[in-house]
């Protein structure tokens, strides 16, 4: 491509009348910004201006909670009372100020997937049904949702849309995926109920339905509205999550895969009806995974967490032992099982999508290279990239593009090794791979600072990673 020729990954695009100045997003990421309460800081919001400033078309921010009794992790935002919207409402607009990014807020609530929290609390087991696995959660076993319960939950998500829509955000990403709870009730390997909530897949869908009509009602028609949705789950993997499944008298197909691509297809169309404004396509069940971050399974760092957590439960206690104990030559290759690197990994998902149901769609999985970026949107497989460990490797990688490079001018690229992903629980957001800082580990330590700088220290100069070069 010839320089100056930024091609179609620097189009706009509007979707329900918001103008995406260029085709590149910065997807969700979630780190330990904010306040013990989970109150945004200036913190927070200069980890989120950096990418607005390197030139992406909009941030999809880190997914906000809507339950006020997980409030975890911490330092982690939440969405779940009005105290959050002032806070957030004034550093939304100096994020975007002096840039032409548009901010989007994810949503969602982690049900039983919840890692962490200041005590054990009953609240975070809950799910669509009982079950149990190693790898998610760290209490030792779910537990089934009253209808009550359920109810509350709908009425969680529209109010903290409502909220997001008061904060001034350019618009709402629902997450119906990372095997969260509506992603715990769309599944029919977790979801074993036989009542109006599941035991068939209109009523597994019943719950995202109402929720997304809950959303749609309580913003209007005219605000930005999308849902990060599983393409399909693949509950095999990681396999260490499956082999520590209990599948019980379930069917094992269910057990095994999870929803199809032509069953999330089907609740594709009736999401378009309601009506949603895109689609964010990804796959796998569950984070980690190696189908929402192919690369490496990241031992050390989930050792930290896994540590971090070990008095929650004994579950939790269990598996950090097990792990210690294990010698790395044996747990390194068994943990990698399923996990490679890939880019574009759901690009052929995000296609289906955008040939039969027609709106909008997003693709997610492993994107930094130009060509290969590009070339996925020539050819129409989907109409946005959206990528995050790319960007904390190369924060101007957009920049770059733009002036018609491929990115290989900023330095290393991102290696997929997925430490930054497994280490936001425990540290602060940034790059931990020290081969891209040519094993300075003092290098690698003071752009990570930088990342997570306060206002009164912003004008500290970051170490890029082509100084450490």
């Amino acid at each position: 491509m010839a320089n100056g020729d930024t091609g179609k990954m620097f189009e706009p695009l509007t979707i329900n009348g918001v103008t995406f100045s260029n085709r590149l997003l910065r997807s969700s990421v979630g780190g330990r910004t904010a306040g013990y309460d989970g109150t945004v800081t200036d913190v927070w919001k200069n980890f989120e201006k950096r990418f607005a400033d390197g030139g992406v078309g909009g941030i999809i921010s880190t997914t906000f909670n809507v339950n006020r009794h997980r409030k975890t992790p911490l330092e982690y935002p939440p969405i779940s009372e009005d105290k959050y919207v002032a806070p957030l409402a004034r550093f939304i607009t100096e994020i975007k100020s002096k840039n032409t990014c548009k901010y989007l807020i994810q949503i969602g609530d982690p049900g039983h997937a919840t890692q962490t929290g200041l005590f054990p609390e009953k609240e975070d087991s809950h799910s669509s049904s009982w079950g149990f696995d190693l790898l998610y959660g760290y209490n030792n076993t779910r537990t089934r949702m009253s209808g009550e319960e359920i109810q509350s939950a709908i009425d969680d998500f529209a109010n903290a849309a409502k909220r997001v829509q008061d904060a001034g955000a350019d618009g709402i990403e629902l997450t119906a995926a990372k095997g969260y709870l509506i992603h715990q009730f769309l599944n029919p390997g977790f979801n074993r109920r036989k009542d109006e909530w599941g035991g068939s897949a209109d009523k597994r869908f019943r719950l995202l339905k109402l929720i997304t009509e809950a959303v749609r009602e309580k913003v209007g028609k005219d605000f930005l509205f999308g849902i990060r949705l599983a393409a399909a789950d693949y509950n095999y993997l990681p396999l260490q999550s499956f082999i520590f499944r209990c599948p019980w008298v379930f069917p094992l197909k269910h057990h095994f895969m999870g929803n199809s691509l032509e069953q999330m297809l089907e609740y594709a169309r009736d999401l378009k009806e309601i009506p949603v404004d895109f689609l964010h396509v990804v796959s796998g069940f569950g984070f980690p995974s190696p189908r929402v971050t192919p690369g490496k399974f990241p031992l050390a760092e989930a050792k930290m967490v896994l540590n971090a957590t070990r008095h929650l439960s004994l579950k939790a206690c269990v598996r950090s032992t097990v792990l210690n104990a294990t010698p790395e030559f044996i747990a390194s290759p068994l943990a990698n099982i399923g996990w490679r690197r890939h880019q574009g990994i759901n690009l052929d998902f995000a296609a289906r999508f955008k040939q039969e149901i027609g709106l909008p769609i997003i693709a997610n999985g492993g994107f930094q290279d130009r060509e290969f970026i590009e070339g996925a949107l020539v050819d129409e497989k989907c109409d946005m990239v959206s990528m995050a460990r790319a960007l904390i490797a190369r924060p101007d990688l957009v920049k770059e593009f733009e002036q018609g490079g491929s990115g290989s001018e900023l330095g290393k690229p991102c290696t997929y090794c997925n430490r930054c992903a497994a280490r936001t629980v425990t540290s602060p957001l940034g790059c931990y791979d020290p081969g891209r800082f040519d094993d300075s580990m003092e290098i690698m330590r003071a752009q990570i600072m930088d990342w997570n700088r306060h206002d009164d220290a912003k004008d500290t100069e970051c170490v890029s990673p082509i100084e450490a070069e």
